[in-house]
């Protein structure tokens, strides 16, 4: 027999702490990052399964948005559920009780990414026979979280780990080192636009999207108070070449984001910084580092193929992840949204690229 209740602010820690321990942990489902995501257009709700011990035993930190137009809700739980996702009975009432929630909040539909290799063929085939739909994206950085990642085991000594990465990466290191790069590790709040001046010159130079100054702002005041979220700076020569974030939840250390600056690349700091992150890692006993997203498609003629080089160096393994999967509550509506949502991103990324525009040309002025 099991029991739901949705948490109030009071037992944030009691939520907490069980995510961090349970099977399928993951730093979005925190209640951190539903704070972090309610400072936007999402709604945070976050649900715990007791049994008659009054024990949790499963989590889902759910957020929740208006759609334009249809003006009904969503549902997003991001990398959920946290808890025995083969437990079927226990899944069972997961979803019906979400099902009941989203009666009560007028929601068409629940999305989930869970942290499951597509290997997993018997959690694909539970959701399927739960009436789950497959709705993810094909290359992995389409998605609401990428498909396919890089995952290193860090149950190795630092000098194994070393000796296992490919020879160029352990050579750009050391260059590097010797060049003189140095990181700072103890990095403030007062570092974040450091930080970010170098992200924009990287986007720009890489013609990618990146969120708001605002954004990294609020994602720090979310997650370094609770020890979450770490800043690593490049220095060169007493300049700031290269920056990474990087979260820290449970037994996993995750690499966000990274930038670089035009200027001094050929020292190699971006070698430099990943080393210092999975050592830093390593000291908070992590048994994962995740390099987070690359692209499913391995062409070399791919232009998203130095990244995944990049990270292939350092030895991890190519992990394809088994996708995002709706549970349709209102099928008119859901069939409404999947045709107008592509054209609700395509005039935001339109929208997007006509502020660049402006802004390159206020630039030239």
């Amino acid at each position: 027999m099991f029991y739901s209740r949705l948490l109030e602010i009071a037992e944030k820690e009691y939520f907490n702490n069980f995510v961090r321990q349970a099977p399928k942990n993951h730093i979005l489902q925190t209640w951190e990052w539903g704070d972090l995501k309610g400072k936007g257009a999402w709604v945070p709700y976050r649900m715990v399964l007791e049994n008659e011990e009054k024990q949790p035993v499963a989590a889902l930190s759910l957020l929740a948005r208006r759609i334009p137009v249809l003006g009904k809700l969503i549902f997003y739980a991001p990398r959920g559920p946290v808890g025995d996702l083969h437990n079927q009975e226990l899944m069972d009432f997961l979803f019906s009780e979400v099902r009941k929630l989203a009666r009560e909040k007028d929601a068409i539909f629940l999305k989930i990414d869970p942290d499951v290799s597509i290997e997993d063929l018997a959690l694909r085939e539970y959701l399927r026979s739960r009436g789950f739909v497959a709705a993810g994206r094909k290359e992995g950085f389409e998605g609401l979280q990428p498909k396919f990642v890089f995952r290193l085991d860090l149950t190795p000594d630092l000098d194994t780990l070393l000796a296992n990465f490919h020879a160029k990466t352990r050579y750009n290191l050391r260059l590097a080192e010797r060049k003189g790069v140095e990181i700072k590790e103890n990095c403030g709040k007062e570092d974040l636009p450091i930080f970010y001046e170098i992200l924009q010159e990287t986007t720009e130079r890489d013609k990618f999207l990146v969120r708001s100054y605002h954004y990294f702002e609020e994602m720090w005041d979310c997650l370094v108070p609770a020890g979450y979220l770490k800043l690593f700076l490049a220095y060169y020569q007493g300049k700031p070449i290269a920056g990474t974030l990087a979260y820290l939840f449970g037994d996993t250390a995750w690499y966000i984001y990274g930038a670089s600056a035009n200027a001094h690349r050929n020292v190699m700091p971006n070698y430099l910084l990943q080393w210092t992150m999975i050592k830093w890692a390593k000291e908070n006993n992590c048994k994962t580092y995740d390099f987070r997203g690359v692209s499913g498609n391995l062409a070399e003629d791919n232009p998203l193929y130095g990244l995944y080089r990049f990270k292939k160096g350092f030895n991890g393994t190519f992990t394809e992840f088994s996708g995002e999967y709706d549970l349709v509550f209102s099928p008119f509506y859901y069939g409404l949204w999947t045709n107008l949502e592509p054209l609700y991103q395509k005039n935001i990324r339109r929208l997007i690229n006509f502020k660049k525009a402006i802004k390159g040309e206020k630039r030239r002025d």
